[in-house]
């Protein structure tokens, strides 16, 4: 299995099980992630070579105007997509097997985790795995210490405050805080001076 087939399987949102092909992919791409993270967590790197080793993290190319605070954890890398002028607080930890899509603009707080896969209930087959998406639209700032949760969706602009504990969509726009994290109030544009 390579790494599109892997991005494709994780996108149909099917069960993992153990002893399969996929499965086995988990962890060869858990392993690299180790290593990269390795790296770039335990001596110092310029701006620039922190956006060459996320590069190499995510197998794709990060923008270079895209930031990262180091330490920064995964279990994975290479289910992480990242738009322009995205920045990265320190201590971060993506569970991105099952994607993360971050949009331009994006400010991500200290410590914040975002993971993208739930086990299966049952304890016999707990090793099991359910994919699903975390998605962020663009100029969306999550605050620290949260945590997203499998399949949820951040509008455009969105502001998701610290502490909180996403479980569901959150519209564009909103500010949004708590555990579970709800919807406060909307963004209003500021008015024109005449």
């Amino acid at each position: 299995m390579n790494i599109e087939e892997f991005r494709a399987y994780m996108k149909t949102g099917k069960e993992v099980e153990t002893d399969t092909e996929v499965f086995k992919m988990f962890h060869k791409l858990s392993q690299e992630a180790l290593q990269i993270t390795s790296d770039l967590n335990n001596k110092y790197h310029t701006p620039e070579e922190i956006v060459e080793n996320f590069s190499k993290l995510t197998g794709r190319e990060v923008d270079k105007s895209c930031g990262m605070f180091p330490p920064f954890y995964t279990d994975c890398g290479k289910n992480i997509q990242v738009g322009k002028n995205v920045f990265i607080n320190a201590c971060c930890r993506f569970q991105d097997q099952g994607g993360i899509t971050i949009g331009d603009g994006c400010f991500i707080g200290h410590n914040v985790t975002i993971a993208t896969i739930n086990h299966n209930f049952l304890p016999e087959k707990r090793a099991n795995m359910y994919p699903a998406p975390v998605k962020l639209g663009k100029n969306v700032w999550v605050g620290s210490d949260c945590t997203i949760l499998p399949g949820v969706t951040i509008g455009d602009g969105a502001v998701i405050g610290a502490g909180s504990v996403v479980t569901k969509d959150i519209p564009a726009m909103a500010v949004a805080v708590g555990n579970p994290c709800k919807v406060i109030k909307y963004i209003q544009k500021p008015t024109e001076k005449t």
